[in-house]
This record gives C-alpha cells, structure tokens and sequence, in this order.
C-alpha cells in the first residue's frame, strides 16, 4: 500500500494542502453575496423614508461587513482549520481594517457635510449677491 492512501489531515483538503470545495459551497456563497447585495440596493433605491439615515447608515455598513466575511469563507476559503490557524488571524484582520475603513469614511464624511455644505443663510447671501 502507497504512502498516499492514507492521510493525515483533514479530508477538506487536497494532498497539497489546497482546501477541497464543492459547487454546492460556490452556489451557497454566490447566493448569499447576491442577497447581501440586492437588500442594501433596494433600501437605498426604494427611498424609504421608514428607516432613519444615522439607521440606515448603520444596517449598510452591517450588510457590508457580513458580506465581507461571506466573501472570505465561502471563495478565499479561510477558516481556523487552514494553513495553521493563521487564515483565522487574516480573518481578524481584515475584519479590524473593515471597521477601520468604514468608521473613518463616515467620519471624512460627515465632517466634509458639516464644515463644506453651506448653511441656509449663507445659500440666500448667494443668492442676493449673484448677478
């Protein structure tokens, strides 16, 4: 009997330690990003004033991070069982720089609103003094 009948490791993964995915996984992953992605869509389109913005703000941003986990599980294949555990500590990672990145784009954000959008009294000065 060959040294490659037996394995060692996990049935998840190839002999090169390539992980072992099947369509049905592809498939889960594929629904999953289009939902993640159809429901944050048809809250901005709809123009639903049911929810608040400072609210909505906060549902795309959720929306956005658990679509990136998705991402990360079901296509780059990182889980705590491959390469050693330090797919998982890549996992922790980017969900750190995700929250870096969506937290400093909405402060940019806000202060760009509040410090470059003129107020109402300075829009009718404008007005008053344009040609």
């Amino acid at each position: 009997m060959s040294d490659h009948a037996h394995h060692d490791h996990d049935d998840d993964f190839l002999e090169d330690g390539i992980p072992h995915v099947s369509k049905k996984e592809y498939l889960t992953g594929f629904v999953l990003s289009v939902i993640l992605t159809a429901i944050p869509f048809a809250l901005v389109m709809g123009k639903s004033n049911a929810v608040a913005t400072p609210l909505l703000v906060i549902i795309l941003m959720a929306f956005a991070a658990v679509q990136v986990v998705v991402h990360m599980v079901y296509f780059l294949h990182m889980n705590a069982k491959s390469e050693g555990g330090w797919n998982a500590l890549a996992l922790i990672f980017t969900l750190v720089l995700v929250v870096i990145v969506l937290t400093g784009s909405l402060w940019v954000m806000h202060h760009l609103n509040t410090n470059m959008m003129p107020g109402a009294h300075e829009m009718l000065e404008m007005l008053k003094t344009a040609p």
